[in-house]
């Protein structure tokens, strides 16, 4: 059985394409989404907007990890939690929609942290509200598959690394973060989340 504050986020959840719409008008109109309308936020959701942009036009998937994906025959729903200001999750939102396009049976919906906040603190990272986080819901059993993010883990072993040696990340660290997840066109994510589909129960595969 489904778990009610997972429900009620469901019941409030917006389509990939009614989330880039959202974060689009918002970017136009120098908002953001959130509960602080300031300029830094402001400034990364412009910037969000055309890293999503890129994302959508320029990600390649290979066959292979198709293969995976397709193999999923059971209904499954694929649960964002993000918001427009998140470089994270400016890259790994569109790879996880470009995914869930591949298999009929997989239903991607998004909420907005900041106004589902008893969902993210059932998902907490390492005690912290971190996103983009996604939750993979069995339709039929209501149950929660499993979970990634808010990174992939070769950019979670870096923002690791970096912390054990310096204690916080600086301005150069995230530069050099972004240019990482420009490189690895998106596959160290698709890597993750077709493993993770992969360990799945085999009911889900038949």
């Amino acid at each position: 059985m489904i778990h009610p504050v997972i429900k009620k986020s469901l019941d409030n959840a917006m389509s990939y394409e009614a989330y880039r719409d959202l974060v689009n008008n918002l970017a136009e109109n120098n908002g953001t989404t959130g509960l602080q309308q300031v300029e830094n936020l402001i400034n990364f959701t412009q910037l969000n907007v055309r890293r999503m942009k890129r994302w959508d036009k320029t990600l390649k998937i290979s066959e292979a990890a198709k293969a995976k994906v397709l193999a999923l025959k059971k209904p499954v729903t694929w649960l964002v939690i993000t918001e427009s200001w998140c470089g994270d999750a400016a890259h790994v939102v569109p790879v996880i929609n470009k995914l869930a396009e591949l298999n009929p049976n997989i239903d991607l919906k998004l909420v907005l942290r900041d106004e589902n906040l008893e969902l993210i603190d059932m998902f907490l990272t390492n005690g912290g509200r971190a996103i983009a986080k996604l939750i993979m819901i069995d339709n039929e059993m209501g149950e929660v598959l499993g979970t990634y993010g808010p990174r992939p883990t070769e950019a979670t072993a870096m923002v690791n690394n970096y912390k054990a040696k310096h204690g916080m990340l600086t301005p150069e660290f995230k530069e050099d973060l972004q240019v990482w997840y420009n490189k690895n066109k998106g596959q160290n994510i698709i890597d993750d989340i077709t493993a993770l589909v992969n360990q799945f129960e085999p009911a889900l595969f038949s």
